[in-house]
């Protein structure tokens, strides 16, 4: 019996650019019949955080916090020439006329083809961020779970 190759990922990037590339990889991946982990800690969370408000019940702090980061993959802004949000329009436009996928599509496709994200909840108390702010479908867990798919991974990527 062989067993499939594995290929985790760490999103801890909130930048547009930096989770497509994040996503492309482990979609790749996993066309390639690997198990596939990406493991979303810091301002990588954002990436998978739900467009629209849900109402939580939350310190100030914590609702703070919720209010300065970008809530969701379309909200994210660029690495590099964000030029004041003007930097992911062009680049979505640039996307859109060579028909690649956006980054709301590259996650749909990792969940349709099975990739395993996860959330880190440390980062998610640390943030004040509820499971139910986040995408349906993530799975929770803290660091030890992450480092036991990536000790069994060839592919580990930090991102």
């Amino acid at each position: 019996m062989t067993t499939k190759e594995k290929t985790t990922i760490v999103l801890f990037s909130g930048d547009l650019d930096k989770a497509i590339a994040a996503f492309i990889i482990a979609n790749g991946a996993a066309a390639y019949d690997h198990d596939v982990t990406i493991f979303f800690t810091f301002w990588g969370l954002n990436t998978m955080r739900k467009d629209e408000l849900v109402k939580t019940n939350k310190g100030l702090l914590e609702r703070m916090f919720g209010w300065m980061m970008p809530r969701g993959a379309k909200k994210l802004g660029l690495s590099k020439m964000n030029m004041a949000g003007m930097g992911p329009q062009m680049i979505k436009h640039v996307m859109k006329k060579h028909n690649a996928l956006t980054l709301p599509q590259l996650i749909e496709l990792a969940q349709e083809q099975g990739v395993k994200l996860v959330a880190c909840t440390m980062t998610m108390d640390l943030l004040g961020l509820k499971r139910e702010e986040l995408l349906d479908g993530m799975e929770y867990a803290g660091v030890a779970a992450y480092l036991g798919d990536a000790t069994e991974a060839k592919v580990n990527l930090f991102i």
